[in-house]
Order: C-alpha cells, then structure tokens, then sequence
C-alpha cells in the first residue's frame, strides 16, 4: 500500500475507492460534505501519520468509517444537523443556559433524567451536560472517568437506548444534551486494555507498554506527577508472566486509567468511530476530557504539544463529514495561554473557563477584583465561532491557575497567594466565611486543591451574613461575562457540602465527593420559600436568567472592561454582538462594605440609565451605590 502523499488531490481517488469498496457509494449528501471536508482532514492526517507505511489504508478506513455513520445516522438527526448549519452560532445565544450533574445523584437513572425535564425547562437549562455515565470499573472509576466501553451505559442507570431516547425527548424539549468523551484513556477493563495486554493482533501498540523501566525512566525525566498519592510517576507495573516481571503502561493518572497511543493511526480510527456511534445516539456536545495530555514525545512534557492541536482538528473534520452539528468542549485545566489555544471553529468550538471561575472565587476572598478584571480585559476575548462555559464551580476541585507574571504586574506574587487562597477556602484563615475541603493537601508546601459546593465556599454554610449575596453575586459575574453559563445542579438551590463521603471507602479517598451530594429534595421543596436559603437563591438566581435571556447584549461573548475607580468593584461592558450604542454596564462589588461610583466615573454615559435586573431608572448623575456583595446590570447609552 502506497503512503499518503503531501497533497489531497493525489490521494484522493484511492482514498474514495478504498472506502467505498467497504461502504458502498457515497450518497449526496455525505458526497458534498466529503468534497468539502477532506482536503482539510487529509494534510492532518499527513502529518500525525505520513511517515507510516499504512498511512493511505488507515485514512480510507477513516472516511469508511464516516460515511458509514452517515448512512445509519437517524432523519432527525440529518434535519438537525440542517437545521445547526442554517444557524452555526446557535449556542452564542443570550438564552443558552446549561446544567450539569451525575445522572445517579441527582435522579437515580436515565428516567430519572428523563422525568426531571419539566424542572430542567422550569430553571430554563438550553443544555444539559451529564457527567460520566458509561460503563466503568466497580468501586473507584475516578468518578466515571476510567471508561470500560463508550457503547454502553453504566447498567445502574440505564441503557444506550434510553440515553438515546433521552437525547431526543431533551431536544424536542430545546435542551442539547452534553456527555463526557474520555479519550486520553480509557480504563484497565476496557475490551482494548484486554487486547492489548494479550498482545492480540491490531491492539498491541493501542496504548503505550514497555518490557521494562528504560523508556518509563527516560519519560519521566520531563513529565510530571498529577496523583502522587495513586502512584509514583506516570507509569504502572502490570502483573508478572510466567515468573517474568511484568510491564510498564503508560497512566497519567490513576493507576486503572491507562493513556491510549494517538501515534498509531488505528487508535484515532477507533476513537472517531466511538465519537460518530454517540453523535448518532442524539449526542450534541462532547466535552473531551484532558485534552492537553493526548500526545506523548520524549524530551517534553507530552502536555499541549503541537500534535494534541492536530488531533483535534483531525476529529473536527471527520465529524463534519458524517455529524455536522455536533460541537466539541475542552476541558484544559493548564496554564491560561494554553487554554485558549484550544478553542477555535475547527477545533474546540467550547471551552470551560477555568480562570473566569478560579479568579471569581480570589476576588470574593481577597475583596479585591484586580486579577479578575485584568483576566476579563486581557484573557476573555475568542476568535469568532466559539464561546467560553462559565461556571462557579464544577464537580471537579479548584485550582488556582492564574499566571504568575499577570499576578506581578499588580504587585501579588503567585506562591504565597495561592497558599493564602488554600487556607482561606478549606478554614484555615482566621475569620474565612468558606467551608471547603483540600483536595490533595499537602501540608508542608501548603499545596492544595480546593472543593465544596457554591453555598459552602461562599459562607451559606458557616451562617456568614453575605453567604447568600455571594452566591448570586458569582452566578451574576458567571451570567454576564459572555458565552454559557453552566449551573451546578443543586447550586441553584443553595445545596451544601456532604460529608458522608469519608464513611463510603469507594469516595472517602477523593474529598471532591464532598460537593457532588445527591439531589436535596428538601431544598428544592423549598424553592418558592423566601424564608429559605433555597427559595432565596432559586428565585434570585431563576429571575436572573430570565432577564439574561431578555437582554440581547448579552449574546455573544464581546467584552470590554470599565474601570470603576474603586478597590473592590469590578467592572465590564457587554455591546452585544453588534455596535448598537446601547450596551450593558456590570459593576460587581465584592466587597464586604457598601461601594459608591463617584458619578464622575459614569460621566461617559447619558444619565439616564436603566437597572435591567429591577427595570428602574438610575440616574448616573448622582453616582452610585452598591451594597456589600451587590452588583447591577445597567443599560446605558455612551455619550457621543
């Protein structure tokens, strides 16, 4: 078999005729979009795989493997699929909303899901993302996130027909449903990891296995450790055979979790045959999982390296040819100028914002909005296409991943400060109002992770006075900056931390179990009682969205900073996604004390303003004052 060659248009006569000889002909409509797909998708391919001597069979197989998706994908899937290309910036919208949650915890199964689709309408969710819900290990499966099988669903909650079932009720219910696509690895039980440690021909290079510690020693030299606790290094030992010692296999992170080989050709065919199977299930959205660590090199770090940025686009394009509407959401928890290079049209069209929400939580402990509103200046803006997902916190821990040469220019110096934000969110600091957790804590650097629900860390649950005010003024910053915005089920009604999870051994090693509880019934009974907690974040928090939805400048994700000439309120302007002299005007004070706008500040604007949260008039002239923890949402107009 002849190797790729450096242009398309030599190979792509054979490319067709290998890959129909196992379809059949093209039809149409898969016609087009592999005429329009392919020159893209090929040069990608060239270059992870040109060198190899079954670059040409593996690419073929590739393109097989698309249309023969396209010809069993469902009619209204196709229609779908029609109706997101018309409309490619569906999900810029200012009413896209997004809500996520462990299937099991929050309604016990896929039917469970399935029934609480009249509340997901009620809170106004446009996207339903549910955390890992494939077959996994029993016991510690990382939380779902050591896959056995993406075909089938965790028997405990349900089948692959029932989710599939489930996607199309959440659509006709105008609700695109997200999952989780594990694809850095998958775990030691998965049909592959079985193959492949039995050396069965076509699985023998599907993950990275050396006879001894040579390559692993000369690996690690660069790489870095992500759960000491689990193992040493990034490499475990699989059992002796026959008295031999046994091999070494590649596992960034838990020792049952092993990293799959994206140098080998098969394993990019296998893994865009698992993505193109759950696209036609009904899936819309798949939030690919450590996306930064899918390519391996020695000498580096093998996290972010230029061939990770190739794969993805690579994928893109197969999913173009064979699921146009589907979208792709990286989940990079690495330094900001590494985040953002992710998110593009044709590679991760969403991306969570992880320095959005890391910095939201800084500026409530320090009182000081600084690093926030340089973040939101310097770090917000996205080519057009895609959008942030931001959060206040997710069913992972917090880091503090800010960079340390942003924090120097305004006098903070990294270490110190996230060990002060460590202290402060699991108790250690004298006076916090948080109630966090470490999450591998490390008590003499002072290193830590932090976890906990939003009620908790925001002080709910210590009974501070401004732990209510707090919780919405981070869903307030999370609502207004651009992009979707992505509640925490049970957040919304001010749910706290569980601590039952240290009595159950197959939780009590990973404190983020702490803020992943099961769904409060008793709050969410509460939910209209403005004597609760519950029934004072959910209708604060519920009248919000609905006025985000109301406000057309809050489409889209252009942002530009107003400097509000006061220590501890942070400020922003959304235009909208078009130059129309209206424009929202956020100022958050984070502050523990009322703030007050000097009117000068707000001389640029035209006096009369509108409070679009309340719909009163403010008048601009005589300044402003903000409560402690308060903030507004101001219509106004710039003087010409």
């Amino acid at each position: 078999m002849p190797r790729l060659n450096t242009e398309w248009s030599a190979d792509i006569a054979e490319i067709r005729r290998l890959a129909t000889e196992r379809t059949g002909p093209f039809d149409d409509a898969f016609t087009r979009r592999f005429a329009q797909h392919f020159p893209t998708l090929h040069p990608l391919f060239a270059a992870l795989y040109g060198h190899r001597d079954d670059g040409l069979e593996q690419l073929a197989a590739v393109v097989a493997e698309a249309a023969a998706s396209w010809n069993s994908r469902p009619d209204t899937l196709k229609a779908h699929d029609d109706e997101r290309e018309s409309n490619p910036d569906w999900f810029l919208s200012n009413r896209m909303l997004g809500g996520v949650c462990y299937v099991d915890r929050f309604a016990g199964s896929l039917a469970g899901i399935r029934d609480s689709i009249p509340y997901f309408q009620e809170l106004g969710l446009t996207y339903l993302h549910l955390m890992p819900l494939f077959e996994s290990p029993e016991g510690n499966s990382d939380g779902g996130y050591a896959v056995s099988s993406y075909r089938k669903v965790d028997p405990a909650l349900g089948t692959m027909e029932e989710l599939a079932n489930l996607a199309a009720d959440l659509r006709r219910a105008g609700i695109s449903l997200v999952v989780d696509f594990i694809f850095n690895h998958t775990s030691n039980e998965h049909e592959w990891a079985r193959n492949a440690v039995a050396a069965e021909p076509g699985y023998e290079d599907f993950y990275l296995i050396f006879p001894d510690r040579t390559m692993p020693d000369a690996y690690e030299l660069t790489l870095r450790e992500i759960f000491p606790e689990d193992h040493a290094g990034s490499f475990v030992q699989l059992p002796s055979v026959d008295g031999r010692p046994g091999r070494w296999i590649w596992a960034t992170f838990h020792h049952f979790q092993w990293d799959l080989n994206y140098a080998n050709p098969a394993v990019f065919r296998a893994m865009a045959g698992e993505m193109l199977f759950l696209a036609n299930q009904g899936i819309e959205v798949l939030r690919l999982d450590a996306v930064a660590f899918i390519w391996k090199r020695l000498g580096t770090p093998s996290e972010s390296l230029p061939e990770a940025h190739l794969l993805l686009r690579a994928f893109n394009a197969v999913l173009r040819m064979a699921a146009p509407s589907l979208l792709f959401k990286s989940e990079a928890i690495v330094h900001p100028d590494e985040v953002v290079q992710y998110v593009a049209p044709e590679e991760c069209q969403l991306s969570y914002n992880p320095l959005q929400m890391a910095l939201t939580w800084d500026a409530l402990a320090t009182r000081d909005p600084r690093l926030l509103q340089q973040a939101l200046v310097r770090r917000h803006a996205l080519p057009p296409g895609t959008a942030w997902v931001n959060y206040v916190r997710n069913h992972d821990d917090i880091s503090w991943t800010f960079a340390d040469e942003d924090a120097a220019e305004i006098g903070i110096h990294g270490y110190p400060h996230r060990r002060f934000l460590n202290d402060f969110y699991v108790g250690r600091y004298p006076g916090t109002f948080a109630r966090g957790v470490p999450f591998q804590d490390n008590p003499k650097t002072g290193d830590a992770r932090v976890t906990g629900t939003t009620a908790s860390l925001a002080g709910v649950e210590a009974g501070d006075p401004g732990g209510i005010d707090r919780v919405l003024l981070a869903h307030a910053i999370a609502l207004s900056t651009g992009g979707v915005p992505l509640i925490y089920l049970g957040d919304e009604v001010a749910q706290l931390n569980d601590y039952s999870y240290a009595r159950n051994p197959d939780t009590a090693g990973d404190s983020r179990w702490v803020h992943r509880p099961e769904r409060p019934a008793d709050l969410y009974a509460q939910r209209e009682d403005l004597t609760t907690a519950a029934g004072k974040v959910f209708t604060a928090l519920t009248h919000l969205i609905r006025t985000r939805k109301e406000t057309p400048e809050f489409a889209g994700g252009r942002l530009s900073g107003f400097d509000a000439r006061h220590r501890s309120v942070l400020g922003y302007q959304r235009p909208g996604a078009t130059d129309a002299a209206a424009r929202i005007l956020v100022l958050a004070n984070v502050d523990d004390h009322p703030a007050v706008i000097r009117a000068t500040v707000l001389a640029g604007f035209e006096a009369g303003a509108i409070d679009i949260v309340d719909g009163e008039r403010v008048d601009l002239a005589v300044g402003l004052t903000l409560p402690a923890h308060g903030f507004v949402w101001l219509r106004v107009v710039p003087l010409a």
